[in-house]
């Protein structure tokens, strides 16, 4: 189901129909809680929500509205939470003591989880990694990165080269268009790699430095057993073979033994993690 663009009162009516419809379709009584992962999260202290993406939704006392229209008991965290908390418990990193979750899609974010339990710090924003600035940036003068990188493309958030302008599905597509390659969405780049085309491998040996450079900094500081990736980009096969390569030059340690691994759970994962905010 499509959501409406820049529409609030448009993502309610289509959040209230998907519930119609499921509680319809696997007769689930009207009174039955609902978990929603959002691609923001809501303020600890407004309550409302903060750091969205779907910018429509900031401002906004989205948890209040939808438990007025769904009748129901509702509650929301971030996506990439749910996400993270959905791969730690049976996921790709059951069994693991500290889990980073990384979405890597229309946004870049993550969410971390000690001992199977979302951390959620006092100000609701762990694991935004995609808002920090891509470290180590490059000059331009050295391969595999052909331009300088600093001061980076503008951020929805106001700010210059975030992480997320680099590593989400439209940084990869802007990174190639400003390299002088086509206006290619990802699939399409992963399909002209596949056929050989020498455009498409050098933006993702770009997409792989940038992302090894990025998970290093997540991993000096948290130092996780694994790394998961979700979202769209995370079907890139080959960054779990790279990636690990590459970011020991900026892991500040003798050896890394973080594990990067894809999802388990697929697309259903964040959807899951949603279901698991209630116990």
């Amino acid at each position: 189901m499509t959501t409406p663009a820049n529409d609030y009162e448009g993502t309610l009516t289509t959040i209230a129909l998907l519930v119609s419809q499921l509680r319809q379709e696997h007769s689930i009584a009207p009174d039955v809680p609902v978990g929603i992962g959002i691609p923001g999260t809501i303020s600890p202290h407004s309550g409302l929500v903060k750091n969205a993406n779907s910018t429509c939704l900031i401002g906004k006392q989205l948890d209040a509205d939808l438990t007025r229209i769904l009748a129901c008991p509702v509650r929301l965290a971030n996506d990439a939470d749910c996400f993270t908390i959905s791969e730690a418990i049976d996921g790709a990193g059951a069994g693991q003591q500290a889990v980073f979750g990384v979405i890597l899609g229309t946004g870049v974010g993550g969410g971390l989880a000690i001992d199977r339990k979302l951390w959620v710090g006092p100000n609701a924003i762990t694991g935004e990694w995609g808002h920090n600035p891509l470290p180590w940036p490059h000059d331009g003068t050295n391969a595999p990165i052909a331009e300088d990188e600093r001061p980076g493309p503008s951020c929805y958030c106001g700010k210059q080269g975030c992480i997320e302008t680099f590593l989400s599905g439209p940084g990869l597509k802007a990174d190639v268009i400003r390299a002088g390659g086509p206006a290619c969405d990802p699939p399409e780049i992963l399909d002209a790699y596949s056929r050989g085309e020498t455009w498409a491998g050098t933006a993702l040996d770009r997409y792989e430095h940038r992302l090894a450079r990025a998970l290093a900094s997540v991993i000096n500081i948290i130092d996780p057993g694994i790394i998961v990736l979700g979202g769209g980009l995370s079907n890139i096969e080959r960054l779990y073979a790279r990636v690990p390569t590459l970011w020991d030059d900026w892991v500040f340690s003798d050896r890394c033994d973080t594990v990067l691994a894809k999802n388990l759970h697929g697309d259903s994962s964040g959807v899951r993690g949603a279901a698991w905010l209630w116990p």
